[in-house]
């Protein structure tokens, strides 16, 4: 291949003899397009017979100049449709302008649709513009057959150049295009329901709402260090304090920690809470959400992710955390002794920061020995006390709380409580929680401001997060998280 330096040398001379020789703006204003590749294929039959002149454009991707008739394929926002280009059609000055062209020039094209003898549906252009010269060659990807060869296929660099990563590599649009109807479609579930759709502040002078080392800045007029949000609970919260009986937010999140395959530093979640609800009725609501965008997306609530079938259809299964240890792990902790919990997370090779504590421990083992078991969607019930400040604790038994995650493939999709609102005890096990800070960099700030909007008086009421980069993998068949965000967190080139 030759050196890209010297093919951006050749198109930028192929871009001043248009300008210069042919007199021609290769960058106008704008262009009238009426027809759209996949429009004009379903429809050819109609445009045959009418004799309907179609005006298109798109991309081009791909050439065969052949003397004075000449073949190439222009891709657009449905799809990729030949066109067939001749001398005698468009006038000698408009052939000249078609041979200064590349792929990966944008061009508008005006033509009657027919078949050529090979029976392709072709638009047989009677006019060309060029709306936009590319002067950095993309990479060639060539299919036959359905087969992609030469693929854009160094990972690293198409996350870096999402745009020509759209481009050129099949299935990519496809994907973000399901994102955005996925989106869309739980919008609609909540927006039905009754739920308001508002915006809570990303910049924070305290941050909260989840255990997480957050990302900082500093606001020059007023002098004061602020955070990025690493969840959207604080402010939600507040509006229910003040008689929004349901809201909800979808919205970026910032966490300052490691990337991999399901974790990013930069994400997106929904955040709902409704007044006078709690954690089951959260359940039912999850497996609507889900299940009705599984369906809206791929007409089953039966998926295929990574080589297994995953039933979505509800109801789901639900079981108490220390049961899960004991149905997939053999363990029975609520027979184990501090000691033994400590000794079985010294063999695993982890630790608790701050010390030992028998509910961080219980949830710990839960997460090293459990949580790649469960592969069909279930909701894990009843998380030990010490997991979260802003949890009711259970009726039954106070050590655990009116908490679920729910797990698909052996991966955390959605959390949910029944909301603490009790402002007494909210302060104190907020208070607690901000002591660890010393040994736990994730550990938050005493949110003293959130407390007293709690002290107003807050419903009963039930919260639900959900991934929505996560959900988005598992819908879509996704592996990674950086192929569901169309620009992921990358370490800077060198």
């Amino acid at each position: 291949m030759e050196d890209e330096s010297v093919l951006i040398k050749i198109r930028k001379d192929k871009l001043r003899e248009i300008r210069e020789e042919l007199k021609i703006n290769p960058f106008p204003y704008k262009y009238d397009v009426t027809d759209y590749s996949a429009g004009i294929i379903e429809n050819f039959e109609e445009y045959s017979s009418s004799g309907k002149i179609a005006s298109a454009a798109g991309r081009i991707m791909a050439l065969r100049v052949m003397g004075k008739a000449s073949f190439c394929t222009i891709q657009d926002a449905e799809g990729r449709i030949q066109l067939y280009v001749a001398e005698k059609s468009i006038g000698e000055a408009g052939y000249r302008l078609f041979n200064k062209l590349d792929i990966g020039d944008i061009i508008g094209v005006k033509g009657a649709v027919r078949r050529t003898k090979t029976g392709e549906i072709t638009i047989f252009i009677a006019d060309l513009v060029l709306l936009s010269k590319n002067i950095r060659p993309l990479p060639i990807v060539k299919e036959k057959d359905g087969e992609v060869f030469d693929a854009f296929a160094d990972k690293e660099l198409r996350y870096r150049n999402r745009h020509v990563d759209l481009i050129v590599t099949p299935g990519v649009k496809e994907t973000f295009i399901k994102r955005i109807a996925i989106i869309r479609h739980i919008k609609k579930i909540l927006d039905d329901k009754n739920f308001c759709e508002v915006e809570t502040p990303v910049l924070q002078p305290v941050y909260g709402g989840a255990a997480a080392s957050p990302f900082t800045s500093h606001h020059n007029a007023l002098d004061l260090r602020l955070y990025l949000r690493i969840s959207l609970e604080p402010y939600l919260k507040r509006l229910i304090v003040g008689g929004m009986e349901r809201v909800y937010e979808i919205g970026k999140c910032f966490r300052n920690e490691g990337i991999d395959r399901t974790h990013n530093p930069e994400f997106t979640m929904l955040e709902l809470y409704q007044a006078y609800a709690d954690f089951t009725d959260m359940m039912s609501l999850t497996e609507e959400i889900i299940t009705g965008t599984a369906a809206a997306l791929n007409g089953s609530a039966k998926i295929a992710y990574e080589g297994k079938e995953i039933d979505l259809a509800p109801p789901w299964r639900r079981l108490k955390v220390v049961d899960a240890l004991a149905e997939y792990a053999g363990l029975r902790v609520a027979e184990m002794s501090d000691r033994d919990l400590e000794a079985g997370l010294d063999k695993l090779g982890s630790e608790i920061r701050g010390g030992f504590n028998r509910g961080l421990a219980i949830n710990d083992l839960f997460k090293l020995l459990v949580e790649d078991k469960l592969v069909q969607p279930i909701f894990i019930t009843h998380y030990p006390a010490e997991t979260t400040p802003l949890c009711k604790p259970d009726y039954d038994d106070e050590r655990f709380l009116q908490r679920f995650e729910l797990f698909i493939n052996g991966t955390e999709i959605a959390n949910a409580y029944s909301e603490s609102n009790d402002p007494i005890l909210q302060r104190k096990t907020l208070y607690e929680q901000s002591l660890r800070r010393d040994v736990d960099k994730e550990a938050p700030p005493m949110d003293e401001n959130f407390v007293q909007a709690i002290e107003a008086g807050m419903p009963p009421t039930g919260g639900l997060g959900i991934g929505i980069d996560r959900l988005v993998m598992l819908l879509t068949g996704a592996t990674s998280i950086r192929d569901v965000l169309l620009f992921p967190t990358m370490r800077p080139q060198e």
